[in-house]
């Protein structure tokens, strides 16, 4: 008899059908109507190669949530540093960078404490290196964002309002130079374009030309 995989089933019953997704961590999620356990097992086992395989994909990407309790890895900018923990006699907890390593110094162990301060580091550092570049490419496409604002979120990378107010994933810290450059310059486009028909991929396209290597790079990574 086949093992079924854990999961988490999330009823709604406006939804008229069943859908499967996976979380951030790799958690499989079942959303559905009310429906018997028995046609969930049934899916399950219908479904147990796409899962095993999508799952795989989900472990395979870059930039994961860290595991605090295991090897420790952080990305920036694209590149792979290594975290160390080390414990001090200071209360306050203090996250520092010196351009090859990590050091996370802490007191009482403490892994939402820890994860407050790689946050934090990403949100400075985001502020710090993508507005300059939001400007210069706003100056070079003759496009004005409203604002530009900062959040850490778990689905999107960047997002454009309707008033033209560019949001960005501070996770975006993680990518690329590259990548970020495209991200910046899709979202700016958005302000012209409210849509993702042909016209706003000529428009992303005419200033990276490579754009589709740097979608292709985006899908390694998770926010």
């Amino acid at each position: 008899m086949s093992l079924l995989p854990q999961y988490t089933h999330i009823i709604n019953p406006k939804l008229k059908h069943i859908y499967l997704s996976f979380d951030n961590e790799g958690n499989l999620v079942i959303k559905s109507p009310k429906v018997t356990q028995q046609k969930i097992e049934q899916l399950l086992l219908k479904k147990s190669s796409w899962i095993n395989n999508a799952r795989e994909k989900i472990q395979q990407k870059k930039g994961k949530p860290l595991d605090f309790s295991s090897d420790l890895e952080v990305y920036f900018m694209g590149e792979v540093y290594p975290l160390t923990l080390v414990r001090y006699n200071k209360k306050r907890a203090h996250l520092d960078f010196d351009g090859e390593a990590f050091r996370l110094f802490y007191h009482t162990y403490d892994e939402k404490l820890f994860q407050t301060h790689l946050d934090r580091f990403y949100k400075t550092e985001a502020q710090k290196h993508i507005i300059p570049h939001v400007e210069f490419w706003a100056k070079k496409m003759c496009l004005s964002p409203a604002d530009i604002r900062f959040r850490k979120t778990k689905r999107q990378w960047g997002s454009c309002s309707g008033k033209n107010i560019l949001s960005f994933n501070t996770m975006m810290m993680k990518l690329p130079h590259d990548v970020i450059q495209y991200i910046i310059v899709h979202e700016l486009a958005h302000i012209k374009h409210k849509h993702h028909q042909k016209t706003f991929w000529q428009l992303v396209e005419h200033y990276v030309p490579d754009y589709r290597a740097q979608v292709t790079e985006l899908k390694n990574y998770m926010t």
